[in-house]
């Protein structure tokens, strides 16, 4: 039998000033005219996590034209629209139409309504999807009210018949959306994907948009900076090419072509700020962000040097050779990584995970694995030397690889010698230098000494254990994963620092990298090799979506990339490989 709301009404009433679990009678489904709310999960406690609740939108009360769910890209546009819209009315702040704030009459977490905000990226995600018919389907908490661990029934039927039904009609229907906003969200969407689609077949391996704004307001606030206080991108005219869009003119910006660029310049011009924004062109954009047209492969890695990080039967011997004590590089294991060791095997581990483009900003990077230079050579000769910098393997890479990368470098003008293409950031516009690059080395040529001879990249397959991936905690059976921040997560008994996946963008995201890490365990066994568990993890993904790696269907998962899932299971500190031994 439905329930409705008018008898959600009577529950409320007769729960009034009971124990605080009597809120269990409100689980399931009630149908509301426009909408059904579905009470999934309800907290025990006021000072517990919120209760977790769905709206379910029909395509007939939802009312999105045809038009703007006619691909996947322009739904996902849309439907990371109304999660923003609602995420914003959702707060406590005044005038808000739905949400009376938190502690509204009430203790703990009374009268509390969220929702996971998706921000600047645009990424599907489990707070709001839309279906290819246009229903809607809004995942939210709320906390609801209570004095002391009483109910209170009045309060909660005015947050359940009242605010959330005006949050419901205020940021998911059609209605409630300025049409032109609508739209421009579902095409630019699509026209980024399309961008991106272009980028092999033009041999680049990102595409930064004449007029983007690439400048954020912080390192902690992620919009656009003040565009009086910013210099709008314009590419040098050799690097310009021009990409269709279907919603729009063709978009001329720089191409960076696939192979080895440098991104050089003075302190503070710049250079940091349009890798950045290349390295967040695995995502597309909101409208109005300012990168919303500058995309990049879709496999590009940031790397990084972190010391302290594990690292587990890596083959890093293209950099590092023999160390003291005779460790063997073929196969490294290490619970407490050096700077150019954790690098090294960031690299190696991106090569695993299928990256086709490696993104390096000097500033984060060890320097003995990125140069070694000449006066260096002579003092410590290469017997005592075990690390083979990436200057000396940045070209196999690329040629014999297929794998290109683009360096940021102020202060090391040995990697001219090994450039195809130089961009120079000079008061924030970029610059062709490549001609001048290459004079200024012949000009002064450093007399390094290049390392020789072929390169041998890993070939040895890693197998991973799946006893090793352990998110329950204790002898529970049940998976305990918490996200602490973007970098913190706590994975069973164990916590894996991300600090160093620089391109995981959000709390929902780093928690959906985590639940994938222990997903992935369904695809692990005997002869079952690392590349392989990431291609049936994302097969799994891409067949099934997000709720897979969460049946509980919770609201606050954000789609992650394979690169980053393989960043996170190599730095869990309990992975072990079958067949392997420390």
């Amino acid at each position: 039998m439905t329930r409705t709301a008018d008898d959600l009404a009577r529950v409320l009433r007769r729960i009034d000033g009971r124990g605080y679990p009597a809120y269990r009678d409100l689980r399931g489904a009630w149908r509301f005219p426009r909408f059904e709310l579905d009470v999934r999960r309800v907290q025990g406690d006021p000072y517990a996590a919120p209760s977790r609740v769905a709206a379910v939108l029909d395509p007939s009360e939802a009312s999105f034209p045809a038009a703007l769910l006619a691909s996947p890209s322009r739904r996902t546009g849309l439907a990371c629209l109304l999660a923003r819209r609602f995420a914003a009315l959702a707060r406590p702040t005044r005038g808000a139409p739905g949400n009376r704030g938190r502690n509204a009459g009430g203790s703990g977490r009374s009268g509390e309504v969220a929702m996971a905000d998706p921000r600047q990226v645009v990424l599907a995600n489990t707070a709001v999807t839309v279906d290819a018919e246009g229903a809607v389907e809004a995942r939210f908490t709320v906390g609801l009210p209570a004095r002391g661990r009483r109910v209170l029934g009045r309060a909660a039927e005015r947050l359940l018949l009242e605010s959330a039904p005006r949050l419901v009609e205020s940021a998911l229907t059609y209605a409630a959306h300025d049409p032109a906003a609508a739209t421009l969200h579902a095409e630019t969407n699509e026209d980024a994907d399309a961008l991106r689609d272009q980028l092999p077949g033009r041999g680049l391996a990102s595409f930064v948009a004449d007029g983007a704004l690439l400048p954020r307001r912080s390192g902690v606030d992620d919009r656009p900076l003040a565009t009086d206080r910013a210099v709008t991108f314009e590419s040098p005219a050799s690097f310009r090419v021009v990409l269709e869009r279907p919603n729009g003119p063709p978009t001329p910006g720089m191409g960076v072509p696939r192979g080895v660029t440098l991104l050089v310049g003075g302190g503070y011009h710049g250079k940091s700020t349009v890798l950045d924004a290349i390295a967040r062109g695995v995502y597309n954009h909101r409208p109005g962000d300012g990168r919303e047209r500058v995309v990049t492969d879709p496999t590009a890695v940031k790397l990084q040097s972190e010391d302290g990080r594990p690292v587990t039967g890596v083959d890093i011997s293209p950099f590092i050779g023999a160390l003291p004590g005779a460790q063997d590089t073929t196969r490294f294991f290490t619970a407490n990584a050096s700077g150019s060791t954790s690098q090294a095997a960031a690299t190696v581990e991106a090569l695993e995970a299928g990256a086709g483009l490696l993104l390096v900003d000097e500033d984060t990077a060890a320097t003995n694995f990125m140069i070694r230079d000449r006066r260096m050579q002579a003092l410590v000769r290469g017997d005592d030397e075990p690390i083979t910098p990436f200057i000396d393997r940045v070209r196999s890479l690329y040629e014999e690889r297929g794998v290109s990368t683009v360096l940021v470098v102020g202060g090391s003008g040995d990697y001219l010698d090994v450039a195809d293409h130089v961009v120079g950031m000079i008061r924030y516009r970029p610059r062709d230098l490549t001609a001048q690059a290459q004079d200024v080395a012949a000009a002064h040529p450093t007399g390094r000494e290049a390392a020789s001879g072929p390169v041998r990249w890993p070939s040895r397959r890693r197998c991973p254990d799946a006893a090793s991936v352990r998110p329950e905690r204790g002898r529970r059976e049940h998976p305990r994963v918490k996200v602490q921040d973007r970098r913190t997560v706590v994975f069973g008994d164990e916590i894996i620092d991300l600090s160093g996946v620089a391109q995981i963008v959000s709390d929902q995201q780093a928690r959906a990298v985590a639940l994938a890490v222990a997903a992935a365990r369904r695809h692990m066994g005997p002869g079952k090799t690392m590349e392989h568990v990431l291609a049936e993890l994302g097969a799994s993904l891409e067949r099934h979506g997000l709720d897979i790696l969460d049946p509980r269907r919770t609201g606050d998962l954000a789609a992650p990339r394979l690169q980053d899932v393989s960043a996170a299971l190599n730095r869990l500190r309990t992975l072990a490989l079958h067949g392997e031994r420390r």
